[in-house]
Parts: C-alpha cells; structure tokens; sequence
C-alpha cells in the first residue's frame, strides 16, 4: 500500500494500483509500471500498472466471457439495477477517501471534489441504476397479418476511454449506463488521473457486479487506448476527450470491426452578455464558466462576447474579481489548484503568450504561480479578435477572452464562428433575445442565464467536431444498446 503526502492535512493510504481484469487486481502482463503525479508538486505520487495490448485482450476476453456466459446480462433488469444502487451507496461511504483521492492526483480543489465530483459520480449511478428496469421496446401495427415490435439489446463488450478532468464523474457517465443496460466494460482510465478508477472498480466487486463484467485499466492512448479501439471483440467505443484523438478512435473503430462510436470532444463555447444584462450576474457566470476546475473544462465559456454598451465596465469588475481569486494548494482552501501536469502547464502558457503576441491586451494574470507545481494566475485577455489562437483553440485553462459585438445578428454569427458546437451560454433580461440566441447558436447545451448547470437526467454532447451522440438520460443510455425489430405471423387474429 503506498502512501501519497497531503502535507499539513496529513496522508492518504493509495490502496489499489494494479489493473483491475475479472474481478481481480492484477499486474501487467510487461509488469510495466508508470509514474502518477501530484500536481501540487510534480512529485511522484504513486506507481502505477501499466496496461498494454496483451492486457486489453485478457481484459476483453474476460468482458466478453462474463457477457456470453456470465449471470449479469440474463439478470432482470431490478436486480441489476439492485447492484448498481448498492454501489452506489458504497460509494457514499467511501465519499471522502475518493475526494482526497481525485484532489491529489488531479488539483483540483477538496471542496469541488467533495461537493461535486463525488456527488455527481453517486448521482449518476443512481440515475441509470433506476433505468434498469425501464427500458422497452415498442409494438407496431404493419401491413397485412403480422404482428410487429422493437427489442433494445446490448452490445455487448463497451469499450470506454475516459478523460482526467473529471475522473469520477465521467467515469461513472459512461460504465453506469453500459452496465445499466447489461452490457459489460472495459474502462482506460487517463494516465494522469489512475487512482480513483481503480477504487470505485474495487467497490463494484464489493456491490456485487460479477467479475469480467467491469475490468478497469491504467494506460496511455496509444497502446491501451488504441488496442481498445481497434480490438474486433468490443461492439462499441465510448470516448471523452480531445477532437484530435477522437479522430484517431473513430477511424481505429472504422477500420476494425466498423464499431458505433460515442464521442463527447472539444469546445470553445460562446458566453454572449447582453448591454440589459445584470452584470454582477454576468461576472460573476463569466468568472465560473472560465476558471471553474481551473478552465480545465470541455464546456468552458472559453469566449466571453460582451456588447459594446457595458463591454467597459464588465472589464473593470471581471478583472477586479480575476485578481482576487484565490490559486494555492487545493487541500487548503483555495479557490483554484494547479493544472493537471507540466504538458498541461506548458500548453496553457504558450497560449497567453500567443495571445499577447497576436495583440490581446493583457489585464490580468498571465504568469505562473510560485515555484513548484503547476499554478497559473487567473487570467483575462481583452479585445481578443476571433481570428486570435485563444479565440480559435481550446486552451484548457483558466484563461478568459473577451470579445466586443455591437448587434444580435453579429454575434450569432460569430459565436457559431467555429469548429465546434458543445455549449453556450447568454446572459440577458429579453427572453425574447434568449430565445432567438438559443435557438440560432449550433450546439449541444444553451445555459440563459445560469451557466455549467447539469444532470444526470438530461442529455449531454455536441455538434460539429464536439462530438457525436448524447450522453446522461434516457437517450445517452439507449446509446449503449441496439434496436431489433421482430415480425410474427398471424393466424386467424379477429383483429388487426
């Protein structure tokens, strides 16, 4: 058991670091290990296994076992879903073992882990756990004397690769719907973020989910995210990521065995606030929409457009209030941590000094914080021009842009300016302009305003290269399985 340092908040005991293959925690075929860090740092954590493609397969080979052979699939749909709220509440009594854990591996703030990611991973397990026993296909009258009607089956082997942005809660999106519906799962878990995967695996088994059913492995992309991709045993591909490598595991998927692909990838959502707006509102979900998770966020209001009658004051309070954020050690109250890693910090940085270089003007923030880890200052860049790297590109960070727009159908225009189509938000008095801007902006979530609100019931994904398919509620859930019609015959019916 390895022990990773919270300095004066004392230690956590790291329980499982081995891949977790047919309900046992086991090594790595190689007995490969890798390095997670501490963000707070840039010190190793812990080592960790590392899966490959010899791992993939044994891993696969279980999940497919456990589908063909195993109880879990010819379970009702009440007792599956029985064990998926038993884990649930597991997870519940695990709570803050979980939330040290997502915070020391990802710098993310405790509190945002207590109040959020772990509340929102229970959350979603219990959302699909009482669709278990819900879902139903449909009778169809047809022509002539036949009797029709749809069947919802599962694929099969899932094959689902997660982000370290939001471990947990992603995590759970996508096992506890494929499970949901009786399918089993072979998880990879991003490099950076590998701990508490492997825990909530350990309370699955704990549940009651039989073993081949979940098989959760630490890896990189490009061995065992690519294996997962490609391997001709797994029926479909869940992934939450880049564009770029949603590129890469959609055409694997292609050229393998042509499985269905669920893609939830970048954004650089639009927040449009309107001269009628109440602008201390409008800071106020500009700051959260940028800085929340550290900008670490898919559907970061990462362009915030700002008409031209309060552009000016809006600029005074938002850097006001970007300058008194508080940034340190995520154990220790601060508002925002470090980034997840050195590639993260690196990428971050070259984006401000791109967009200084382009002629933003810096208002706020821009520099590293201190002297270890991975801190950056809030920042706020003004006049940015759509053309700007920080307007075009994701940043994934906390990196605010402001844009000025003069007219409505000026900003439309802009706002859908862009490659992708994940989120947006608008903030204003005029319901009238609400509804115009959310029904004109190409994207998958319209925040009016409110902005990052979510559950687990309602439909999650985006347009354009943000992605393809829905994940959370009952149509992310039917994603995981396939429609069969089925014809009979009718003899002597007395009706039709």
């Amino acid at each position: 058991m390895a022990i990773g340092q919270l300095g004066g908040e004392g230690n956590v005991h790291i329980k499982y670091t081995k891949l977790f293959i047919d309900g046992e925690f086991v090594d790595a075929v190689s007995g490969k290990t890798f390095e997670t860090i501490d963000p707070r740092t840039g010190e190793v954590i812990v080592q960790v296994a590392e899966a490959d493609k010899e791992d993939v397969d044994i891993a696969v080979k279980a999940a497919k076992k456990a589908f063909e052979e195993g109880p879990w699939p010819r379970m009702s749909g009440t007792e599956r879903g029985r064990i998926l709220f038993k884990w649930a509440d597991i997870i519940e009594k695990h709570a803050e073992e979980l939330a040290v854990l997502e915070t020391l591996d990802n710098g993310k703030p405790l509190n945002l882990s207590r109040a959020v990611d772990v509340p929102v991973t229970v959350r979603t397990l219990r959302s699909a756990a009482g669709w278990a026993d819900k879902i139903q296909g449909s009778t169809i009258k047809v022509d002539g004397p036949y009797h029709a009607y749809t069947l919802y089956e599962p694929f099969g082997v899932i094959g689902a690769i997660i982000p370290w942005n939001f471990p947990m809660m992603i995590y759970m999106g996508k096992a506890a719907a494929a499970l949901a519906c009786g399918n089993s799962v072979v998880l990879k878990s991003a490099e950076q973020t590998p701990l508490t995967a492997l825990y909530l695996a350990a309370l699955a088994k704990e549940a009651g989910v039989p073993p081949g059913v979940l098989n959760v492995l630490s890896g990189f992309g490009p061995t065992a995210g690519a294996a997962i991709s490609s391997h001709m045993d797994i029926g479909k591909v869940t992934f939450t990521g880049s564009t770029e490598v949603g590129r890469l595991i959609m055409e694997a998927s292609a050229k393998s065995n042509l499985k269905p692909v669920t893609l939830e990838l970048g954004g650089k959502s639009p927040l449009i606030i309107f001269n009628d707006a109440d602008l201390d509102l409008a800071v106020e979900l500009a700051q959260h929409a940028i800085f929340f998770n550290q900008g670490q966020c898919c559907i970061a209001g990462s362009r915030t457009f700002v008409q031209e009658g309060v552009y000016e004051e809006f600029l005074k309070r938002a850097i006001e209030k970007a300058k008194k954020r508080v940034v340190g050690d995520p154990f220790k109250g601060a508002e925002q941590g470090p980034q997840v890693d050195q590639i993260q910090f690196e990428k971050i940085m070259s984006y401000i000094h791109s967009g200084i270089e382009e002629g933003a003007k810096l208002l706020a923030g821009g520099n590293r914080v201190g002297d270890k880890g991975y801190y950056i200052e809030p920042t706020v860049f003004a006049d940015v021009q759509d053309s700007m790297k920080i307007a075009q590109e994701e940043i994934f960070g906390p990196v605010m842009s402001v844009l000025k727009f003069r007219s409505l159908e000026e900003v439309i225009q802009r706002a859908n300016d862009t490659a992708y189509g994940l989120a947006a938000g608008i903030v204003t008095k005029d319901m009238d302009i609400a509804n115009r801007v959310s029904r004109s902006i190409r994207a998958g979530t319209v925040w009016i305003n409110c902005y990052l609100v979510g559950g687990a019931e309602i439909p999650f994904g985006g347009y354009k290269m943000s992605g393809i398919g829905r994940e959370k509620g009952l149509i992310g859930l039917l994603n995981y399985m396939q429609v069969k019609s089925v014809f009979t015959p009718l003899k002597d019916s007395p009706w039709l």
